[in-house]
């Protein structure tokens, strides 16, 4: 690969885990529709935008809205969302990932962020890792969700690194494929056995560095 000159980064299983906060607020919604929504299930709904998400979880409870009452449910499911982030602190950075963000900024490396989520500022804020990033392309600049590479490309251009010369670090099947997509190393957080088609996957940022990336 050639050499690294920026890395990319997803927000949720990546930097902080807010997955259970996501499965909170549409199973709570779910119920409220007269329905359950499964942890299984909610793994579809991973990487991908808010109203695709919404969508998915009304095809699987079988249940038609007007789209008033999608935006309405939707913005509600958000709302109850944030205020379970809003209990977050420095502390909820997954392990690893400060002293990783630390290495590149020591290394004249550029890092940006590239999520799905429309809250990413205000997490960052949460965690005290806003300052870590060059650019955040978020749910609110992106026109295209993932697995499209649009919101990696944006991040790329933002700090004007071409695509072949950057690492994306995602825990999500439609993440790494948007990667890809983008023409980017892809570095997989997680399972390998779920995120085939990652260049590498590794279980966290503990124990790897800029050398280990640099290997890849």
């Amino acid at each position: 690969m050639p050499s690294i000159q920026a890395c990319l980064f997803d927000l949720d299983g990546v930097i902080v885990d807010t997955a259970q906060f996501h499965y909170i607020a549409w199973r709570e919604m779910a119920q409220d529709l007269g329905f359950d929504l499964t942890r299984e299930e909610n793994e579809r709904l991973k990487g991908i935008s808010r109203m695709e998400s919404l969508e998915i979880v009304l095809s699987i409870g079988g249940v038609q809205l007007s789209d008033e009452e999608k935006l309405r449910r939707a913005a509600a499911k958000n709302t109850r969302y944030l205020e379970l982030c809003m209990q977050m602190t420095p502390d909820d950075a997954l392990p690893g990932v400060r002293h990783f963000l630390d290495e590149l900024k020591q290394n004249g490396i550029p890092s940006g962020l590239g999520s799905a989520s429309k809250n990413a500022k205000a997490i960052l804020e949460r965690i005290d890792m806003l300052h870590y990033f060059d650019t955040i392309v978020d749910g609110n600049r992106i026109t295209k969700g993932k697995p499209d590479p649009q919101v990696f490309l944006m991040g790329a251009a933002d700090l004007s690194v071409p695509a072949a010369h950057c690492a994306v670090f995602e825990d999500a099947v439609a993440g790494i494929q948007s990667a890809k997509a983008a023409g980017m190393l892809a570095v997989g957080i997680g399972e390998a056995s779920v995120l085939t088609e990652a260049d590498i996957v590794i279980p966290g940022f503990e124990n790897f560095g800029l050398p280990q990336l640099e290997n890849i």
